[in-house]
C-alpha cells in the first residue's frame, strides 16, 4: 500500500512558528491592515518553507470574495522583444502586489466565445492586448465576477479601463525624420500578417499626416515577413522610384534592408531606412539602423491601475495615453 504523506496545514505552520493561525494567514496573504513585526513575518515564512506549506488559492478566494488571478489572453499576433519585455515587467509588478498572472491561449476562439472562456476561469482582472473586445464582452466578464477589465490598444471600450497606444505618433516621427533628411518618395511597410493592421495602419496614417502639404509622396508597401517577400520588394525598388522607407518596425527594417543591399542598393545613399522599437540588433547592423524609440508604460504603473480597479470595481474607468515615440538617428537614414 502506498503511503501518502500528510499535507501540511496552516495550523502546522502556526505551531512551528509559535503564532496563531490568523497571524499565519495575515503574513502569507500579505495583509497590510494588521501590524505584524518583521521578525514574526520572517518566522512564519521560514516555518512555511520548512514544512512545504502552500496556501490554498481556492480557499483564499472564498475568504476574500474574489480570486487574485489576473488573466492575460495570449496575443493572436506576433509580438516582438519590446512587448515581451513589457509583459515580464508587468508580471513581476503584479506579483509584488500578490496577484498571479496567467496567460491564456485562446487560439481559434474569437469574440463572445473567447470572452466566455476567460470568464469561466473567474479572474479578478483581465488585461486584453489589442482589439477584439466589445462592451458586451466587458459586461459578461463583470457579471462573472471580474472586477477590472483593462484594454491595451489604439481605442477604448465602454466599461473598461484603457491604455491607449498612439501608433499614429510612431508614424509621424518616422515620416518627419525622413522628410528632414531630404527624402520625398517614401514607402511605408504594412505587414500582411493577420492582426498587425491594428498597429500598422495608424503608423501609415501618421506618416501621411506628417507629410501632408509638403509635396512628398507616400507609397503603401504590403510585405510578408519572409526573405522571399523582401527580395521581391527589393527587386522592384528602382522601378518604384522610392528614396526612403519606414519599415513598420526594426524586424521588418532589418529584413528589408538586407534585401535592398543584396539588390545592389546603398543604404542610406540610395534608400534611407528607419524602423521602430529600438532593438539592440539594430545597433549592431552596418549601417546602424535608425529607429523610433517607443516608450511603453511601466509594469508598475499598470499593476497599480489593476490594483486600484480591483479595490474599487465601481469606479469610473481610467483612460491613459501611454505610448511615447522619439526618433533615434543613426546611419541608415
Amino acid at each position: 500500500m502506498v503511503q501518502i504523506p500528510n499535507t501540511p496545514t496552516s495550523a502546522d505552520v502556526a505551531r512551528l512558528a509559535g503564532v496563531s493561525r490568523a497571524t499565519v494567514s495575515y503574513v502569507l496573504n500579505n495583509t497590510s491592515a494588521v501590524r505584524i513585526s518583521e521578525a514574526t513575518r520572517r518566522r512564519v515564512r521560514e516555518a512555511a518553507r520548512e514544512l512545504g506549506y502552500v496556501p490554498h488559492a481556492a480557499a483564499r478566494s472564498l475568504r476574500a470574495g474574489h480570486s487574485r488571478m489576473v488573466l492575460m489572453p495570449a496575443p493572436a499576433i506576433p509580438v516582438g522583444p519590446l512587448y515581451s519585455g513589457f509583459l515580464s515587467d508587468l508580471q513581476w509588478a503584479l506579483g509584488r502586489l500578490d496577484y498571479t498572472v496567467v496567460q491564456y491561449g485562446s487560439v481559434g476562439l474569437q469574440g463572445d466565445e473567447a470572452v466566455r472562456a476567460w470568464a469561466e476561469l473567474r479572474p479578478v482582472a483581465v488585461l486584453v492586448p489589442g482589439a477584439g473586445l466589445g462592451p458586451e464582452g466587458v459586461a459578461l466578464l463583470k457579471r462573472s465576477g471580474t472586477r477590472a477589465v483593462v484594454t491595451l490598444g489604439p481605442g477604448r471600450v465602454d466599461g473598461a479601463h484603457a491604455l491607449l497606444m498612439d501608433h499614429d505618433a510612431v508614424g509621424r516621427c518616422a515620416g518627419a525624420h525622413l522628410y528632414e533628411r531630404g527624402r520625398r518618395r517614401i514607402g511605408v511597410v504594412v505587414p500582411v500578417e493577420p492582426g498587425l493592421d491594428a498597429y500598422a495602419l495608424p503608423r501609415l496614417a501618421g506618416v501621411r499626416e506628417a507629410l501632408r502639404g509638403t509635396g512628398a509622396g507616400v507609397t503603401e508597401l504590403p510585405l510578408a515577413y519572409t526573405e522571399e517577400a523582401a527580395a521581391e520588394a527589393a527587386a522592384g525598388w528602382r522601378a518604384a522610384g522610392l528614396d526612403a522607407v519606414f519599415a513598420y518596425n526594426d524586424e521588418y527594417a532589418m529584413l528589408l534592408m538586407r534585401a535592398l543591399q543584396d539588390e545592389g542598393l546603398r543604404v542610406p545613399e540610395d534608400v534611407a531606412v528607419i524602423g521602430a522599437d529600438d532593438l539592440m540588433l539594430g545597433r549592431l547592423l552596418r549601417p546602424r539602423l535608425s529607429t523610433v524609440h517607443i516608450e511603453l508604460p511601466s509594469g508598475r504603473a499598470l499593476a497599480e491601475l489593476v490594483d486600484r480597479a480591483v479595490r474599487d470595481p465601481g469606479g469610473e474607468p481610467e483612460v491613459h495615453t501611454v505610448l511615447g515615440a522619439t526618433v533615434v538617428r543613426r546611419e541608415s537614414s
